[in-house]
């Protein structure tokens, strides 16, 4: 919870520095000569509030997610030895660092590659490709999953959720000055927003850093 209000707190003093640097930029004057009616503090909390909601969105789902895009079946009953191996491991590893088992399970990969999602520390998921089961040794697997535990442990997933969501801000205040810019300014158009402003906004967001948080999960 520290790290959430930290990070929170961090966001609205970006918000009020970038709201106070363009004030004294000008930048709202220079726009109200031009015709334009754009708010930019009404735009710098529409920013946060999108910038996190889909970060903190995509955080929730994040295991919904990623068993649907990699495939990963989570293994409720051990099949083989495989299976009782890894839940064994992964069961010993969750006792070490003090968190609640999480989801185990495999997805169809014929590359060596392991990640782990959720959204706390005592609700993820960590899964394994099929291509690392065949091509590690068993104290080569352990490794790896001791590392994505200790990601798990350390409510990394959290923490890239956050930093995500300050670069999300930025990103969607951006991509909409310079849409509204555009549209008022240069295109001329007087009331609402025309073609230009979301054109310019679509271009923007693909310009600027991706919002990815608004689109991917959260994997580590």
């Amino acid at each position: 919870m520290k790290r959430i209000f930290l990070f929170l707190m961090t966001n609205i003093a970006i918000m009020l520095v970038l709201s106070v640097t363009l004030r004294l930029l000008g930048v709202d004057s220079i726009l109200a000569e031009n015709g334009s009616d754009l708010n930019i503090q009404s735009l710098v909390i529409l920013s946060g509030v999108i910038g996190f909601g889909g970060s903190f969105i995509s955080l929730f789902i994040s295991k919904w997610m990623a068993k649907r895009m990699t495939g990963a079946v989570v293994i409720k009953e051990p099949v083989n030895n495989v299976d009782k191996w890894l839940i064994s491991t992964v069961e010993k590893q969750a006792k070490i660092v003090g968190i609640k088992m999480p989801e185990v399970a495999i997805f169809p990969s014929d590359q060596m590659n392991a990640f782990a999602t959720g959204a706390s520390k005592n609700s993820a998921l960590v899964a394994v490709s099929q291509g690392l089961l065949d091509n590690m040794a068993q104290g080569e697997i352990e490794a790896v999953l001791g590392h994505e535990m200790s990601h798990v442990a350390n409510g990394d997933m959290v923490t890239l959720t956050l930093i995500q969501g300050v670069v999300n801000t930025f990103v969607v205040f951006l991509a909409r000055l310079v849409g509204h810019v555009v549209d008022r300014v240069i295109l001329k158009n007087e009331r609402g927003h025309g073609i230009g402003y979301f054109v310019t906004v679509m271009i923007s967001q693909v310009v600027l850093p991706p919002v990815s948080g608004l689109l991917s999960p959260q994997l580590i």
